[in-house]
């Protein structure tokens, strides 16, 4: 990579983790896997951040997932990932607090085996997406849907994760979560 290059590719947040429930790996697992899908989040969508931006995830279990949805959208189910955006973003900069993303165990590894997908490349999947939610991202309207969905693939492919959004038969399993690359 150039140097023009590196100089461009914002800062990685500060990332704080929080393993709560469900059956996770140990967080240095996590947290290396945290850190390749936001630094590919951030090289590919470069989004200005605050000096000593941050961003906190949690793993947890559906049952408490399930509860923030709740409590927060009103849908009395488990889900993936849930996105809390922090303080509101600056005419030039986001952050400090970028926000918090909250992941669940077993709706993930349930997703992962239906759609023929790996649990650690559906995890990924999820911690891109989620991310970029914080950063402004959204897929509310077809258009909006296809910016959100095409960067997501961009940057899934540039891990070697295969597009998220192919039909499971043209997707090729790559690891289990906290398995190394």
């Amino acid at each position: 990579m150039s140097a023009a290059r590196r100089e461009k590719i914002p800062a990685l947040p500060v990332i704080d983790i929080l393993i709560e429930a469900g059956a996770w790996p140990d967080e240095a697992s996590l947290r290396a896997e945290v850190e390749r899908a936001l630094s590919a989040a951030m090289a590919m969508a470069s989004p200005a951040l605050a000096a000593g931006a941050e961003v906190s995830v949690v793993f947890t279990d559906d049952a408490r997932i399930r509860a923030l949805n709740r409590t927060y959208r009103n849908k009395d189910t488990a889900t993936n990932v849930l996105s809390f955006p922090g303080a509101p973003a600056a005419a030039d900069r986001r952050g400090p607090m970028i926000g918090d993303l909250v992941l669940a165990s077993e709706t993930i590894n349930r997703e992962a085996a239906a759609g023929a997908m790996a649990p650690a490349d559906h995890m990924t999947h999820l911690l891109v997406h989620g991310f970029l939610h914080l950063i402004g991202y959204d897929h509310g309207t077809d258009a909006e849907a296809a910016v959100m969905e095409g960067l997501e693939t961009a940057i899934l492919a540039g891990l070697g994760i295969a597009d998220p959004y192919a039909a499971p038969g043209d997707r090729q399993p790559m690891t289990e979560i906290g398995a190394r690359r």
